[in-house]
């Protein structure tokens, strides 16, 4: 079957209902448009031929590469590139807020904590919760498979590169689904969900694995179509698994004394109070600090998967911010007693 009509299936699907209010890519109507493209185009370079019969195959074959190689299509790129760009992006935003409210549910702390609690007693939440972290892992790849499919049709026909370079430009933008940090959660929440069960959510799972124990500690995501997405935990300043990990927006993952480290702010301050100068040590963008987000799943796995090494690293981090916070302190205190 081919991926338009498995696409077509799936949004006609059951799990539509869960997301009736998310965005998806619209692509039946965005190959319209490149089908249009097409048949304009070869209307296009029907002329040309008639017209230049006289002047030689030579001069005609110039003119059809000139055509075919060009680095924009006037004819559909003012539709089809910015609707591309504003759907990617109601799907990244959707696909955040509605995985952060699911990972808020499940490691809840607090009073919010005991009130799931109680409700458990009556209602099977985990179920709940495991069958929508599946409808928005099928949400997110289906409908970044679709990005890809539509981008790499837009060069054939056009015979260009455009739509590879689009697909930088969402990187940029930090709407390119499949490089999400969120994804990385999804796959923790899922891998700490078969853990605390004894297997009983691994149908639901069988998408990620995480091998820690290897050269380099990755995540792997499997997508519908076999491809395999690997996510390194190596911290890129230490070089160790990432610890109490935390992902910049834009998208790279550190341990929090190392990001801590290179955002110049001590631990106690948080990331938060970084200045907005701050750049990322992997890609330079500055100002990636501020809505930086604490990985609270892939935490919690380390934590059950790695306990001795977890426990090591816990108590150096301790031990580093209790000596940065007495050394702050200390300087404030010579300083306001004037020696």
């Amino acid at each position: 079957m081919k991926f338009g009509d498995t696409f077509m299936q799936y949004l006609q699907g059951d799990q539509t209902g869960n997301l009736v209010k998310c965005a998806h890519v619209e692509y039946k109507r965005l190959k319209k448009v490149l089908k249009n493209c097409r048949s304009q185009g070869s209307a296009s370079a029907s002329c040309k031929n008639e017209q230049q019969k006289d002047e030689g195959n030579n001069e005609l074959s110039s003119g059809l590469s000139q055509f075919c190689h060009c680095e924009s299509c006037p004819l559909c790129d003012q539709i089809f590139f910015s609707e591309l760009m504003r759907e990617a992006s109601h799907i990244a935003g959707c696909f955040s807020s509605r995985l952060r409210h699911l990972l808020n549910l499940h490691v809840a702390r607090g009073i919010q904590r005991y009130k799931l609690r109680l409700r458990q007693c009556f209602k099977n939440d985990q179920q709940t919760m495991a069958e929508e972290g599946r409808i928005l892992i099928e949400y997110v790849t289906m409908n970044a498979i679709a990005i890809r499919k539509i981008l790499k049709k837009y060069d054939k026909v056009h015979c260009s590169v455009n739509g590879n370079n689009f697909k930088s430009k969402m990187q940029a933008e930090h709407i390119e689904l499949l490089q999400s940090p969120w994804l990385i959660e999804l796959g923790a929440f899922y891998l700490n969900f078969d853990g605390i069960d004894g297997g009983e959510f691994s149908e639901f799972c069988s998408q990620f694995s995480c091998d820690l124990n290897g050269t380099e500690p990755v995540m792997t995501l499997t997508l519908p179509n076999s491809m395999k997405l690997e996510y390194s935990l190596t911290c890129s300043i230490c070089l160790e698994t990432v610890f109490n990990p935390n992902a910049l927006s834009c998208g790279h993952l550190f341990c929090k004394l190392c990001a801590c480290s290179a955002a110049f702010v001590l631990m106690f301050e948080g990331l938060k109070t970084a200045s907005s100068n701050a750049k990322c040590p992997i890609c330079r963008e500055a100002g990636v600090y501020t809505n930086a987000v604490h990985m609270l799943e892939l935490d919690l796995l380390l934590k059950r998967r790695c306990n001795e090494y977890w426990k090591e690293r816990m108590a150096a981090e301790h031990a580093e911010d209790v000596k940065q916070t007495r050394e702050y302190w200390d300087s404030r205190t010579k300083y306001a007693i004037g020696y």
